[in-house]
């Protein structure tokens, strides 16, 4: 059943609530031919951060975006806010939608979710694209360490109750700082959308969790990479000027003992800053709807 927009929308979206996993997640969903591509947010993001990508995927394919546990509109009740908790959430939701297997398509923090979900759960995915992300146990745990260039703000997340204290009423200072983008793409009514959400009651619990959750599971995504390890097509979509997210997508599709997919396949977007979705949606459409249809076509022979 559609609900009414709790928050920013654009024409010819619909917004959905879904309960699973002891949580309730809100989405949005365009399209109605096509293979299904599923975005999943990083941080300090929501949905939102496709909403300019979500109308041009939906020519060609039906397309949902999520909130995450914790994030956006979705439920931040007390419970689990780790990244195997998300996958699951995930897989439960293309589940309950009956559209599965789907394309997902992950981004920045969302890199250990959508990881978890591909490699544990191959046949609800046909797909991985990981947008300027990283992943634990591949190098992602050193952009903590302050004392070789690490972000700050990791650890801040990450420290129980901090988050709470140091920057609930500050949310869209926090965000004007950290989701700045190119000048004039990354718009105002863009940061006002995102500081909303973070401003909610406990509105940090999804990324606090998940960067808790990053800190201490290496050990578990190596071992994920190495036995199923991928058996799903991969692609890696670099901006901001470092092929981080090929680099890290290559290594943890090498590190598996199983036919995964030979190799990765890469983009760059010269030009485009870390939030390429809200930054280049054009850039990044071209980028994935070749990608998708090799896939789709590939199943079908």
């Amino acid at each position: 059943m559609n609900i009414t927009p709790p928050g920013a929308t654009v024409p010819g979206l619909t917004h959905h609530h879904a309960e699973v996993n002891g949580t309730r997640l809100h989405y949005t969903a365009a399209g109605t031919d096509g293979s299904p591509v599923l975005l999943v947010h990083g941080f300090p993001e929501t949905w939102w951060a496709f909403h300019r990508l979500v109308p041009l995927l939906a020519e060609t394919h039906r397309v949902f975006a999520v909130d995450l546990r914790g994030f956006g509109d979705s439920g931040n009740g007390p419970g689990p806010y780790d990244s195997a908790t998300a996958a699951e959430d995930l897989r439960l939701l293309v589940e309950l939608l009956g559209v599965g297997p789907v394309h997902v398509t992950g981004q920045d923090i969302a890199g250990a979710t959508v990881f978890r979900l591909a490699a544990a759960h191959p046949a609800s995915v046909l797909s991985l694209t990981g947008i300027e992300t990283g992943l634990p146990g591949f190098g992602l745990e050193a952009l903590a360490d302050v004392t070789r260039g690490g972000a700050w703000y990791i650890g801040v997340l990450a420290a129980p109750g901090v988050p709470e204290h140091l920057l609930a009423g500050r949310e869209r200072e926090f965000m004007e700082r950290f989701v700045l983008g190119r000048p004039g793409v990354v718009t105002d009514a863009d940061l006002a959308e995102f500081a909303r959400t973070y401003a909610r009651h406990d509105g940090w619990r999804g990324a606090s969790g998940l960067y808790r959750s990053m800190l201490g599971e290496g050990a578990g995504i190596r071992a994920l990479a190495e036995s199923p390890g991928l058996t799903v097509p991969v692609l890696a979509v670099d901006a901001g000027g470092a092929p981080f997210t090929t680099g890290t997508l290559s290594r943890a599709v090498a590190a598996g003992n199983g036919p995964g997919p030979h190799g990765v396949e890469s983009v760059t977007l010269d030009g485009v800053g870390h939030y390429a979705a809200l930054e280049a949606p054009d850039a990044l459409a071209k980028a994935l709807l070749p990608f998708f249809a090799k896939v789709d076509a590939a199943r079908r022979d």
